[in-house]
């Protein structure tokens, strides 16, 4: 979790537009949760993959100012369907500390968005995010998997009840330090659990507007003290601000007897270690979380991942297939030409008679058929990876100059859908910071495991 949490803590935030502006990328989306980091790219077509990689792991490594040989040992390089069956098993929960938990599917989703919002998204990654959340959804009603609605914060929440001895929420007092996807999150679980009494403090100044949408009472910097002094629970989302130690608690806490549980959900970590150290106070952090997830039943797992692998082999069949779209329109492309001459000369022998359509009716139902084979074909070789013997028979045949992606639609409209890709992973969280440009020194890293 510390290796985690320095990658995030860096000169510079780590993000899709970072990423996509590497040399030989055509695109990327980065994953970024409490406790995973993963970054999705596109090779940009002629681009030596290999070489792609290294330039985005010295990015990475300028970014976050971890050396390259550390990034070499801890991330690791998936590619093809592993790298698609990685993302929909993430999608699904499968790959969460919390097997099952749905939070990482939303999370999903507003990283393509957010790569999307930036331009960086390529056509091939969000076909690919579009089909990891389609996998989620389908994993999640032919399951059972995640039906009790378990997350990372819901088991801090069971282990809060635990150290304060109570069964439920009812008539305790809770701090909230945040307002992002993770402090909506806590709050919308404990409105589920009847939580009456929740605050929220924001160190950026957005505690109102949030807390107002959900329900909350909204904090300011000269309410904290006297909001902790009086709480049961004090949980923090936040990582971005200062952490707040074992003397802050002493005089939050002056004169105030009764035991305090204060939560720790943040990577970057909103309080100090020595905050646990202080009498009638349980400091929960996101290890314990991580310990005390409970196991999913193993039959359950296997049938979602038996899902998520069939997925991941459908889509690298339709992505295979589609390698060859530039192939089958520039054959269509052709014979359509071809047709549109003969036409032409029969209009001109005979005019716009009824002879002269009859032709063209007949023309055009004989290049239909014509086609159908050499289309189905191609489908057939794109699913056995034999797409440069179709390419070179349409050079070969008719002279074609075929142009990689040619007819790819437009690299970030939301309706694109599925890729070649790559993927570049560890587990980690990045704090918001002000994106800056990435530049530095090229680093040659050895090959991930």
């Amino acid at each position: 979790m510390e290796f985690v949490a320095r990658l995030g803590s860096g000169p510079v935030r780590i993000t899709s537009e970072v990423i996509a502006g590497v040399d030989g990328v055509a695109g990327a989306v980065v994953l970024s949760t409490c406790n995973r980091f993963e970054v999705y790219c596109d090779v940009a077509p002629g681009a030596d993959p290999e070489s792609a990689r290294k330039r985005v792991l010295a990015v990475i490594s300028t970014c976050s100012g971890v050396s390259p040989a550390e990034l070499g040992r801890a991330l690791r390089c998936l590619s093809g369907t592993a790298m698609a069956e990685h993302l929909f098993a993430v999608g699904a929960g499968l790959d969460s500390a919390v097997v099952g938990e749905r939070e990482i599917a939303g999370q999903l989703r507003r990283s393509l968005a957010s790569a999307q919002d930036a331009k960086a998204a390529s056509s091939p990654l969000v076909r690919l995010f579009q089909a990891a959340s389609r996998t989620a959804r389908e994993v999640g009603s032919l399951t059972s998997l995640g039906e009790a609605g378990r997350s990372m914060v819901s088991v801090a929440l069971d282990l809060t009840l635990s150290t304060l001895g109570r069964k439920d929420l009812s008539g305790l007092s809770v701090v909230v330090i945040g307002t992002g996807a993770y402090a909506g999150s806590t709050l919308a679980l404990l409105a589920a659990r009847a939580c009456p009494a929740v605050s929220v403090f924001s160190w950026s100044g957005r505690a109102e507007a949030f807390a107002s949408a959900r329900g909350a009472t909204a904090l300011y910097s000269e309410d904290l003290p006297d909001a902790i002094r009086g709480a049961d629970v004090v949980i923090g989302c936040s990582g971005r601000g200062p952490r707040l130690s074992s003397r802050d608690f002493r005089s939050f806490r002056r004169d105030t007897a009764g035991p305090l549980a204060v939560v720790d959900l943040a990577l970057s970590r909103d309080f100090q270690r020595d905050v646990g150290e202080l009498p009638g106070l349980d400091l929960i952090t996101l290890e314990h979380v991580l310990l005390a997830s409970p196991p999913e039943q193993t039959a359950v797992v296997r049938q979602a991942r038996e899902l998520v692998r069939l997925a991941a082999a459908r889509f690298e069949e339709e992505r295979q297939a589609r390698l060859l779209d530039p192939a089958i329109v520039a054959l269509r492309d052709h014979m359509q030409s071809v047709l549109a001459g003969e036409v032409a000369r029969v209009k001109n022998q005979h005019g716009c008679t009824a002879t002269a359509e009859a032709v063209e009716f007949a023309l055009r139902r004989v290049v239909r058929q014509l086609l159908h084979v050499p289309t189905t074909r191609a489908r057939e070789l794109a699913a056995g990876g034999r797409h440069e013997e179709y390419t070179a028979a349409l050079e070969a045949l008719f002279g074609l100059q075929v142009q990689p992606g040619a007819n790819e639609p437009s690299a970030n409209e939301p309706g694109a859908n599925e890729p070649g890709a790559s993927e570049t992973r560890s587990r980690q969280g990045c704090p918001e910071r002000k994106c800056q440009e990435a530049t530095g020194p090229e680093a040659s890293l050895p090959a991930a495991s």
